[in-house]
């Protein structure tokens, strides 16, 4: 055999040196649980599509914030699902609404425990949209009102971080959200909470089991003028750039598993933090394989993980973060 010979297997021929040049890592660091907290007495009522993930009453907080606690996961991001629902989501920006009440009990629980307030009203609403019904005065046609949609969001905003969340992910896409929820904030006297983006929110198949747990399904049509088509990637630079210039401190893209190209292109072309969210179907879909006994559920869930770290990703939203904080401590 002639010179020279590249053996690239070298570096591969133990485990140790495997894990020496290894270029991605996933850490308990990098992952954020998402919970749901929901109105009522002794609830902890696993939700059905969501094997693993529940709905949780204030009153059996402390053992979920416990659990997370004790597995070194350091912050969650906060649903709140409601007694009450009506056509502009009162409830969502409430002082003594249930995602308030809820940040206000696991400050309690553990004040260093990092809370992501999801800020969006399509939990609040009876319509199960992302904002305010305006109905078109000549046409008739029913969409959701971008600039009404704002004021009520930023309204959210404000209170959430009054109650203590110490992160705003708006999860909206109206235009303008980040702009209207900085200025919004800063003139509360907040100046000092950031603000998670959802940059790049596709309008996607991958959600159906978290509407079934946000029990936020639209009563009619769909998000696609508002959430991004599947087909579009140009036009997710178009969005992170405008959260960028109004003011974002992360970039998230939503779902991951099948846009990791995006989490790619955000990664190359700006310099806040990249999160990856990975969502209850992707969630979902490996849970199901898993217990029929088709797959080996921690290598296919840590591999994933791990693609979204080379993706780009800084930070993972995940069901899994439980799981791959016990995974991690038995390794």
């Amino acid at each position: 055999m002639s010179f020279p010979v590249i053996r690239n297997r070298r570096l591969r021929s133990s485990s140790a040196l495997r894990s020496l040049v290894r270029e991605n890592q996933v850490t308990v660091n990098d992952v954020v649980q998402p919970i749901f907290v929901t109105h009522g007495e002794g609830i902890k009522d696993e939700i059905p599509s969501m094997p693993g993930v529940y709905h949780f009453s204030l009153d059996r907080l402390e053992e979920e914030i416990s659990e997370i606690t004790a597995l070194g996961i350091q912050a969650i991001l906060l649903f709140g699902v409601p007694e009450h629902k009506d056509a502009i989501g009162t409830s969502a920006y409430d002082d003594k609404g249930i995602v308030q009440r809820a940040t206000h009990r696991i400050k309690e629980l553990n004040p260093s425990l990092l809370i992501i307030a999801d800020t969006c009203l399509c939990q609040f609403t009876d319509t199960g949209h992302c904002g305010v019904i305006h109905h078109h005065p000549i046409t008739g046609q029913a969409d959701v009102h971008n600039d009404l949609s704002l004021e009520l969001l930023v309204r959210t905003a404000v209170s959430q971080a009054k109650a203590g969340a110490d992160i705003i992910a708006p999860s909206n896409m109206m235009d303008g959200y980040v702009q209207a929820i900085r200025a919004g904030l800063d003139e509360a006297g907040f100046d000092n909470v950031p603000i998670m983006a959802y940059s790049v929110k596709y309008a996607s198949a991958y959600y159906g089991p978290f509407r079934d747990a946000a029990h936020s399904t639209p009563q009619f049509g769909d998000r696609k003028t508002y959430q991004m088509d599947p087909a579009n990637s140009r036009e997710a630079l178009r969005e992170a750039e405008s959260d960028v210039i109004e003011g974002a401190d992360f970039l998230m893209v939503k779902p991951a598993l099948a846009y990791m190209d995006i989490i790619r292109m955000l990664k190359d072309n700006f310099d806040l933090p990249v999160v990856a969210y990975n969502v209850s179907a992707e969630y979902s879909m490996i849970k199901a394989a898993a217990a029929q006994g088709w797959i080996n559920e921690e290598a296919i869930v840590m591999e994933t993980m791990t693609s979204f770290k080379r993706a780009g990703a800084d930070i993972i939203l995940t069901y899994f973060a439980k799981d791959i904080a016990r995974y991690l401590q038995n390794r």
